[in-house]
């Protein structure tokens, strides 16, 4: 049974150290990309806008930022209630900042390690934490889908022209918006009559039964929400809120850091979040794509190349010092508790 155990942790090890590699290459990737197209003088614009920063607004940003992994710790207590458990806030707290922390290492190792601290300090078995941050990640998804759609219908005004100007050079007429959501719905509808036809046909292919089980997986968290009482649903729904308001509030914040995006408004906060998200995404904690994206999104706001770039450097390097700052004496924390339990 040993022999059998050892050659697939190591497969995980080398896995893992792939996963790294990849992530951080991509990211440092768009570094080097980004700077290599920069010209001297659009390099020395970005600095020049680092240092005009008001700072006081970026120590506003970061507490947003504190705030949001408040709620948020808030928000997984809730779920422990039909598991009849009651972790500490300190320590569900302690553990979404050291989740965010060792997201910074390793892509996705966050998930575990939270569930983990849990185990060391309020010796709550993995099993039933890991469950409830599962639950929790197919919310997020969930709502961030919900916020991407609102996002498109509502700013279709403002990105439409970004959009179409880059699209217009390759073709001669593009559709409307009338014509889009026609042809999304359509597309939706046959995908989803083919999968009732040819459902038991499709779950030979071993790809297509992985996505049956993700699929069923989130139908079953997403029911998982409705075991909590009334009240405790309705909080649930009010920190998701409350949490993803921060997300875009931060970014608001920001603007106000420089002076060439302060008249910037809460809209295009909201686009910039939907851009900074898919760069946090893409790259280990969004290093390099973070910023590229938060650059793309100001441009369609008229903001120069320089300014969208020192921007996303700001918002992305505060929300990290924040995470490295308060985690790294959580994560000393943990490894003490877990000293006391193992004694």
């Amino acid at each position: 049974m040993a022999a059998t155990q050892e050659p697939a942790q190591k497969r995980n090890l080398w896995g893992d150290i792939l996963k790294l590699v990849v992530f951080l290459g991509i990211g440092l990737f768009f570094i080097y990309w980004f700077l290599l197209k920069l010209e001297p003088d659009q390099k020395q614009a970005i600095w020049n806008a680092f240092i005009a920063a008001d700072y006081r607004w970026i120590a506003v940003a970061m507490g947003v930022s504190l705030l949001s992994h408040f709620v948020r710790a808030l928000r997984w207590n809730l779920l422990f209630h039909p598991l009849n458990i009651s972790p500490r806030l300190n320590t569900t707290f302690g553990a979404v900042i050291v989740a965010y922390l060792s997201n910074l290492a390793f892509p996705r190792l966050g998930e575990v390690m939270r569930c983990a601290m849990l185990r060391t300090s309020d010796d709550i078995p993995i099993e039933k934490s890991l469950g409830t941050v599962v639950t929790e990640r197919i919310i997020d998804t969930l709502c961030f889908a919900i916020i991407a759609v609102v996002g498109i219908l509502v700013m279709f005004g403002q990105v439409k022209d970004w959009v179409y100007d880059g699209l217009m050079q390759k073709f001669d007429s593009l559709p409307s918006l009338t014509t889009l959501i026609v042809i999304a719905v359509t597309a939706i509808v046959v995908l989803v009559v083919c999968y009732k036809l040819f459902y038991k046909m499709l779950l030979r292919f071993a790809f297509m039964r992985k996505i049956d089980d993700f699929v069923r997986g989130c139908i079953d968290g997403v029911k998982s929400i409705f075991h909590l009482k009334r009240k405790a649903t309705l909080l649930f729904i009010l920190y998701s809120v409350i949490i993803y308001f921060l997300y875009i509030l931060g970014g608001y914040v920001i603007f106000k850091a420089i002076p060439e995006t302060a008249s910037l408004g809460f809209t295009a906060a909201f686009v910039l979040y939907l851009f900074g998200s898919i760069g946090m995404i893409i790259s280990q904690g969004g290093l390099g794509a973070y910023p590229v994206l938060v650059w793309q999104a100001l441009s369609i706001y008229g903001i120069s190349q320089s300014i969208g770039l020192a921007s996303g450097w700001l918002l992305w390097s505060s929300q990290q010092a924040l995470v490295i700052i308060v985690g790294l004496p959580y994560f000393v924390y943990f490894s003490l508790a877990k000293k006391k339990l193992k004694k």
